[in-house]
């Protein structure tokens, strides 16, 4: 006797299940991973994308790329996440991850398709990932922080690599050295918000400048501006959170007069009150002034005639980095200025940078801060040399606070997968082949690089194979040779932390898309529960229309 059918979903709801979904998910994945295939590696091709609103951006930046791609498979979203979290951890190796993990699943596809439990490639994966974080942990090794000269050397190395597959790998020596000083300025915390990068047009990336303090575009001023004076040689700094200019009381209050001099008397008490505050700034010793909030023209005018000067709607952040770099607080009045609230540094100056003015603070006392000012042609090329230095900047972080680093250029990588191949073979049962799959999906990294250069990635494995079987551990793709190289000693170097991460979220990626088995999709409905619709708009209760 046949059962009844019972539904207990949705009219409209898509359900798919078993192997077919599984499969379906690794080719989804597969889609996503084709789409930064072709940004790795120094002659890695960039990507323009434009979105809704017809705005382009031409970057390779992995996490940049795959943010800005409407994905909609619910399963491919996992390696947005996957690029994302390594953007966020380590800032760099986006792209790697992402093809690992879509490589490691690739591998896998015909065991899936040939109905190998999902679970039991899930439990070989994280077992391949643990023997090669250990690996890697063993081989990477560190230069000692007291040896500064090696110690700076080595972090310039690290950030010269990463930007080596930029848009900006002409410049990538100049630009390493410039990120290395910016870092080197910060405390120990290393805040990535207190770097202030700015963007000129115009002018070659060689102008590019890093200032050690602060730097922002001149604010929006007010007649009187032009009669201050714009350079000052150890200036008093006043920062405020305080607004002043004349307010037109109309819009905020109600009085009510009897006769003309009462009125007399509210404009002055008006004036009265904005001088007052006037006076006490100029009477602290400051000899600049900056405010969160607008300084009117009253006010402009009033501190040229006494010689200070002044910028008021200066934006909170770059208040803030002014204040780490040349001490004071922030003061919300203007009561109690005394010296320990007002900043300090060497030199004030406006000057002229491209088309924009810029007011500069240097030799600050407690330089905390840095800004970078980016110099370059289209608009576009000036953002992608910002994401190019925030990976530079966040790699050299990285390899402050974790100094040990590896090979790059697919040498860790295929150290790794030889090291596994060796493993799986004194491992009995089906475990043997899987961690054999996830030491062959290793080697996409080096392939891909080849790829990228135009070279017969085949012809360069079978060397790598051949070199790292014979003991040469840091051998990798020499893209300026079309050859094999040490890489160690041609100073391509990465911290290990990007390595091991971009490993661990790629596996968890995979293991995450192989054990999902089912998806289903809840059909869109305005009113899901069983309530009533409500009344619609404009009809009251027992009130006719």
């Amino acid at each position: 006797m046949m059962r009844p059918q019972i539904i207990v979903l949705k009219e409209g709801t898509e359900a798919s299940q078993g192997t077919s979904q599984v499969v379906s998910n690794i080719n989804a994945c597969q889609v996503v991973a084709e789409a930064v295939r072709t940004t790795l590696g120094p002659r890695g091709m960039d990507k323009l994308m434009v979105d809704g609103n017809g705005k382009a951006t031409i970057s390779n930046d992995g996490a940049t790329i795959v943010k800005l791609l409407d994905v909609v498979h619910p399963a491919a979203k996992t390696l947005v996440e996957i690029a994302k979290s390594q953007d966020a951890e380590v800032g760099d190796g986006t792209t790697t991850v992402t093809m690992l993990a879509a490589e490691l699943l690739k591998q896998v596809k015909t065991f899936v398709e040939d109905n190998v439990h999902p679970q039991v490639i899930v439990r070989a994966y994280r077992k391949a990932t643990q023997l090669a974080l250990e690996k890697i942990d063993e081989i990477a090794f560190s230069i000692p922080r007291e040896n500064l000269v090696e110690h700076r050397q080595l972090l310039q190395k690290c950030a010269a690599t990463t930007l080596s597959s930029k848009l900006v790998a002409g410049q990538k020596d100049f630009f390493a050295k410039m990120v290395v000083d910016a870092v080197s300025m910060l405390d120990e915390l290393l805040p990535l918000n207190m770097i202030g990068i700015k963007k000129v047009q115009g002018g070659a990336l060689e102008e590019s400048r890093l200032i050690a303090g602060v730097a922002f575009k001149k604010t929006f001023s007010y007649a009187g501006f032009e009669m201050q004076r714009k350079k000052y040689l150890k200036p008093k700094i006043a920062l405020l959170n305080v607004e002043l200019e004349l307010k037109a009381e109309k819009a905020n209050a109600e009085v009510r007069v009897d006769s003309v001099e009462e009125y007399q008397n509210i404009v002055d008490a008006e004036w009265t009150i904005l001088y007052d505050k006037l006076d006490a700034i100029v009477q602290s010793g400051a000899k600049v002034v900056l405010s969160k909030l607008p300084i009117g023209d009253v006010a402009t005018q009033y501190f040229a005639d006494r010689d200070l000067f002044c910028a008021g709607r200066v934006p909170e952040e770059d208040l803030k980095r002014t204040m780490q770099a040349c001490g004071g607080a922030i003061q919300t009045s203007v009561q109690s200025m005394t010296d320990d609230v007002l900043g300090m540094c060497e030199i004030f100056e406006e000057e002229q940078i491209g088309g924009e003015r810029f007011n500069l603070f240097t030799g600050c006392p407690q330089a905390k801060t840095c800004t970078l000012i980016l110099r370059g042609g289209a608009e576009q090329f000036i953002e992608e040399t910002e994401r190019s230095l925030h990976d530079a900047i966040m790699i050299v972080r990285r390899a402050i606070k974790n100094d040990a680093v590896v090979a790059g250029g697919g040498a860790i990588e295929m150290e790794i997968s030889k090291y596994l191949r060796d493993v799986s073979r004194t491992i009995p049962g089906k475990q043997q082949i899987l961690i054999g799959a996830y030491a062959k999906a290793l080697e996409i990294i080096p392939r891909q690089l080849c790829d990228n250069a135009g070279f017969d990635a085949t012809n360069i494995l079978n060397k790598l194979r051949q070199k790292h079987a014979q003991g040469a551990k840091w051998y990798g793709v020499d893209i300026n040779k079309e050859d094999v190289a040490d890489n160690l000693e041609a100073c391509v170097w990465e911290p290990s932390i990007v390595k091991k991460n971009a490993l661990t979220a790629a596996s968890e990626a995979a293991c995450l898309v192989l054990s999902v088995d089912e998806t289903i999709k809840n059909p869109k409905s305005q009113n899901t529960d069983n309530r009533p619709a409500p009344a619609p708009m404009g009809r009251g209760r027992g009130r006719p229309m």
